[in-house]
């Protein structure tokens, strides 16, 4: 009887750590750095060759770790519940539960778990040798299971659970870039930067694109005199050519060209042809990908492109440089002209033009404004209030307060905005947001 009882609790020891070994290592392998793995197998470390190779498979991973912690665990209650009833009697039921219970969440779960979260680098490099044995002999058991999970899961009405990703790279890398931000690892320029990158795939050109009321073309038609004229007043080395009406989009013209030209005819603009020298337009669908459109710009080596909608009339224009100020910043260099179109004021208001685009205005002044519904500032409001705002309206939703300065026609050209603290129960949400309107301010 001695024996058999000093048996059992060596059992139930060792299968407490064998619950112990799973969690720990599920939780190590889980919190590993893929990249330091990724960088330790170019340096010709084996162990973390092993830790990517059982990471390149995680539903097996994960599946062998369930599997074997639910049988060590159910294994140990079940023999401490035995050993207990020949101890104690019936009520030895009780007690057994009440110990293994506690056995098991303090040493196999609690414990191990830390420990790996703490130091998962260093734990994954040991235990995954052993758990890519597990994962190999404990495979037939798991196919199974994952057999039964996929025809249990087609049962369901979608298909998205079905090949599910718990978390996509992605939104991993930004969710890892902001909080490094957060906490000042990554200063708050350089994560922009990262951003911007990561964002390329989600914009559209029109949400970049200068649009056609404030784009500076030249008349075809006009004399080449007007046109040097205009073209060496402009802030841009490349301006559309249009015919007949601004819409029709006929060339682009390029300063250097146009000066070449002019020395080959004797520096006398009358003598000029403009479209002889003018560049064929390239015109860009509106729903193009910006990264796309980044790829396009460097394949054909342009630095220019058209918009038009799915109608063919041209909204707008987009330029290389627009793409690269949505990752580094605002670029302007001595002949950009300088407009404030965000001007933060004393008493903690931001006065903007209606034109200025919500992302600029985030990026500046560190704010969250919904753009998906919208482009610009003025759009926003338009979108939420439903109606066009007058002057002196004011209303307030998605946490900030929006006074409508100034309006031209249509248009709302200037704003004044106001970040507000939340009211008890507004979650802060975006369609649904307070909106108050309040004629004459």
């Amino acid at each position: 009887m001695t024996l058999g009882l000093a048996l059992s609790l060596f059992v139930i020891v060792l299968l407490i750590v064998l619950s112990a070994f799973f969690n720990a290592s599920e939780t190590a392998l889980t919190a590993a750095s893929r990249a330091r793995m990724h960088s330790l197998q170019e340096d010709g470390n084996e162990q973390a060759k092993t830790v990517n190779k059982v990471l390149a498979s995680p539903e097996k991973m994960i599946g062998t770790v369930l599997l074997g912690n639910t049988l060590v665990d159910v294994l140990a209650s079940a023999l401490a519940a035995n050993l207990a009833v020949q101890l104690y009697g019936e009520v030895g039921v009780v007690y057994a539960t009440a110990a293994i219970t506690v056995l098991i969440v303090i040493f196999a779960a609690v414990l191990p778990k830390t420990y790996a979260l703490a130091y998962s680098d260093r734990v994954a490099l040991i235990v995954a040798p052993i758990m890519r044995g597990l994962i190999y002999v404990m495979a037939p058991f798991t196919m199974a299971i994952e057999f039964v999970v996929r025809q249990l899961l087609k049962l369901t009405p979608g298909e998205a659970d079905d090949n599910a990703n718990i978390l996509a790279a992605h939104e991993e890398i930004r969710g890892t870039i902001d909080l490094q931000a957060k906490e000042g690892t990554v200063a708050k320029g350089d994560a922009e930067m990262l951003g911007g990158v990561l964002d390329l795939r989600d914009l559209e050109v029109a949400d970049i694109m200068v649009h056609r009321t404030k784009m500076e073309t030249v008349n075809a038609d006009d004399p080449p005199s007007k046109i040097l004229d205009e073209l060496l007043k402009s802030q841009y080395t490349r301006a559309p050519v249009w015919k007949d009406e601004p819409e029709n989009i006929v060339g682009v013209l390029h300063t250097k060209d146009l000066l070449l030209a002019l020395g080959r005819s004797g520096w006398d603009p009358s003598r000029l042809d403009v479209m002889s020298f003018a560049s064929e337009p390239w015109f860009v669908p509106d729903a193009t990908s910006v990264k796309d459109q980044l790829n396009q710009f460097l394949k054909k080596k342009a630095q220019m492109a058209l918009v038009v909608d799915e109608y063919g009339e041209v909204q707008g224009l987009i330029t290389l440089e627009d793409i690269l100020e949505e990752i580094v910043g605002q670029i302007a260099d001595e002949h950009d002209t300088h407009e404030l179109n965000i001007r933060p004021q004393a008493d903690g208001t931001v006065n903007v033009d209606g034109t200025i685009a919500i992302r600029d205005l985030n990026r500046q002044m560190d704010w969250d404004l919904p753009d998906e519904e919208a482009t610009t500032i003025a759009g926003l409001v338009i979108h939420e209030a439903q109606t066009i705002p007058e002057p002196g309206q004011v209303f307030t939703f998605h946490g900030y307060r929006f006074e409508i300065l100034r309006k031209s026609r249509n248009k709302i050209t200037a704003l004044r905005i106001k970040p507000v603290p939340a009211l008890n129960g507004d979650s802060g949400g975006g369609s649904t947001a307070e909106t108050n309107a309040l004629q004459g301010g």
